[in-house]
């Protein structure tokens, strides 16, 4: 594909993932920011894909002015929202709300993917 529509469909099998280590968590992430504020034209900040491999984790974290959800794709782990916990599959949708703390262990033993969505709450009208 070329153009604008390229930049706006991609295929999860061609993206390359960068090691990181995410929000201070355990071991390495499989990272890659799909779409940033620049790909949108509301107040997205990013669509990241992440892979989280068996014994990692995205470590404890809290945000300021933004929502973020996690949309688990596939494998299992067990979430930290707001001092609660919640066993997380493929199909769970978890919203992270502003100042929220919040992070994901990957317990499992089968790697942990996931997108994070993050969209912008400055400047919307309530």
């Amino acid at each position: 594909m070329t153009g604008d529509l390229g930049r706006r469909a991609r295929n999860l099998a061609d993206l390359a993932l960068d090691p990181v280590v995410a929000h201070g968590g355990e071991g390495l992430v499989g990272f890659c920011r799909v779409l940033d504020a620049s790909d949108f034209q509301g107040p997205w900040n990013f669509v990241d894909y992440a892979v989280v491999p068996p014994g990692a984790s995205i470590g404890l974290h809290a945000h300021g002015d933004d929502e973020e959800l996690y949309l688990v794709l596939a494998g299992e782990g067990l979430m930290r929202v707001d001092g609660h916990e919640l066993r997380v599959r493929p199909g769970h949708v978890v919203l992270n709300r502003p100042g929220g703390r919040h992070g994901l262990v990957n317990d499992g033993t089968e790697p942990l993917r996931l997108f994070v969505v993050e969209v912008s709450l400055r400047g919307r009208e309530r």
